[in-house]
């Protein structure tokens, strides 16, 4: 499988960091548009990802074959120009036991039109495509309404406290995945 590979969901391109793209990104916006081919919003990077960009550079420079095991970068595409709204993917390679977990951040101006939904649909499927991946978990907030609606839909299970205090705990067994076709919808 090639896991450089963009995905295509309904309006999104899915594109998956490489050290390329996360270099530009950490500072070089223009290349990092033309890289996407994309527009930039001017609050981009979210708060959540400034932080491990770093991490995800180091990773992707050691390891290549990480490359899309971490992070990939959401780009709507439709009739007017190209723009990154959001982002995704999971904490590295599956775990022996065949756990990945995902997540996620759309910035706020696209929040609410689903590409979220649309977006770690599209990542599952690309997940559940390799044999080694057996569970996809995620933690959220339990007032982060939006995220547990999106778990929710995509038939992730609350299984009770998170990793840490004050987060709550989700998983998707591949024996319960079953691939959806998501229709775009606008809950504003």
């Amino acid at each position: 499988m090639n896991e450089k590979k963009p995905l295509s969901t309904t309006r999104l391109e899915l594109i998956p960091a490489t050290a390329p793209l996360v270099r530009a990104e950490m500072g070089q916006a223009d290349l990092f548009s033309k890289l996407l081919g994309a527009e930039i919003p001017e609050n981009w990077p979210p708060e959540l990802l400034v932080d491990v960009l770093p991490f995800f550079l180091e990773q992707l420079e050691r390891h290549p074959e990480q490359t899309g095991w971490l992070s990939w970068y959401w780009v709507l595409r439709g009739d007017a120009e190209a723009v990154l709204v959001g982002s995704g993917g999971f904490k590295g390679c599956p775990q022996p036991d065949g756990t990945i977990e995902v997540g996620y951040s759309v910035l706020p101006q696209y929040q609410g039109y689903g590409y979220a939904t649309e977006a770690v649909s599209g990542l599952l499927s690309w997940a559940f495509a390799h044999a080694e991946v057996s569970r996809v978990i995620a933690e959220t907030l339990p007032d982060n309404e939006r995220s547990i609606r999106l778990l929710e839909r995509l038939n992730f299970l609350c299984t009770g406290q998170g990793s840490e205090p004050g987060l709550i705990h989700f998983e998707l067994a591949r024996a319960s995945y079953h691939k959806t076709t998501l229709r775009p919808y606008c809950v504003k």
